[in-house]
């Protein structure tokens, strides 16, 4: 298993932006750099202890994402070839999880994307017949395939929790004419993510993608379906009715439910068995999704 790292310091560029899991360093006047760390974070509290292999995993996932998706619009994605990476980053440490991407102006909201009742959702239906105020059928249980993809909104906490809003917020956040555009291209980019995922046997249950302008067009920046930003169940294993096997972040949080955690910082304390165990969840979507065998690089 390779070194993890928690932060990265790159010589000669200057680090712009600290986030839970990415760091985030100017390049030029059209270009940044973004860093995947090994950092955690679930329920928007950044865990002590690394994944291993984390970083690099979201950033080449990422990138194959970002090319599969290229026909539904643009996107701040260049390159993670090495090559093509500043010269302090081309070290093996940092080119693995490193990738090149164009200045946007950042929408600042979260755009979740949901096409199963799991996580939050299943309480919220739980107690009200709703998720993020939305009216669902009677009768679901855990896990059940709603009757199609619901577009539910959050607001980007850059500290603390992130708080779901309903696309009428949203519309008086930014406008109603780029709320209707968001809602548009996450479902799409959504339902192409469920295809290609079910193709390889994974469901992909909910997901969430975020925004901004290039050039006053919109497009898809950070990172995209990720088994940090996205649920993926096992279709043999799937079974509604309970929390089926998937292959994300689910494993910490039922880890840290279970310890009865109040999801504020500090974090638990993970013990190696679910450190190990999330880091082979996460290189197993990998390879499921891409069809390549992983192989770490440093």
């Amino acid at each position: 298993m390779s070194n993890a790292m928690l932060q990265t310091e790159i010589p000669g560029l200057e680090l712009i932006h600290r986030g839970k899991v990415r760091e985030t360093y100017e390049v030029d006047d059209r270009h940044l750099l973004l860093v995947a760390t090994d950092r955690l974070s679930a329920f928007d509290v950044v865990f002590d202890q690394p994944i291993p292999d984390k970083g690099a995993v979201l950033t080449r996932l990422s990138a194959w994402w970002f090319e599969q998706l290229a026909g539904l619009g643009r996107s701040h994605f260049v390159s993670a070839d090495p090559a093509d990476l500043p010269e302090p980053a081309r070290d093996p440490s940092l080119a693995d999880r490193s990738m090149l991407v164009r200045r946007a102006r950042r929408v600042d909201a979260e755009c979740v994307v949901r096409g199963y009742l799991a996580g939050s959702g299943w309480a919220e239906y739980q107690r009200a017949g709703t998720v993020c105020g939305m009216p669902l059928p009677a009768g679901l249980r855990e896990a059940d395939r709603l009757p199609e993809p619901i577009f539910t909104p959050s607001t980007k906490a850059e500290v603390g929790h992130d708080e779901n809003i309903s696309t009428a917020q949203l519309a008086d956040m930014v406008g109603a004419d780029l709320a209707r555009q968001l809602e548009e291209r996450s479902i799409a980019l959504y339902v192409e993510g469920a295809r290609r995922a079910e193709s390889v046997g994974l469901i992909l249950a909910d997901t969430k993608f975020e925004f901004g302008f290039i050039d006053d067009e919109l497009a898809v920046i950070d990172e995209v379906l990720t088994p940090d930003s996205s649920r993926f169940w096992d279709g043999e294993a799937y079974a509604p009715g309970s929390s089926p096997q998937s292959f994300d972040k689910q494993f910490v949080r039922d880890f840290v439910a279970a310890t009865g955690w109040n999801k504020e910082p500090p974090a638990p304390t993970l013990p190696d068995d679910v450190i190990r165990g999330t880091r082979d969840r996460y290189v197993a979507a990998y390879e499921r999704l891409t069809g390549r065998t992983w192989e770490a690089t440093a």
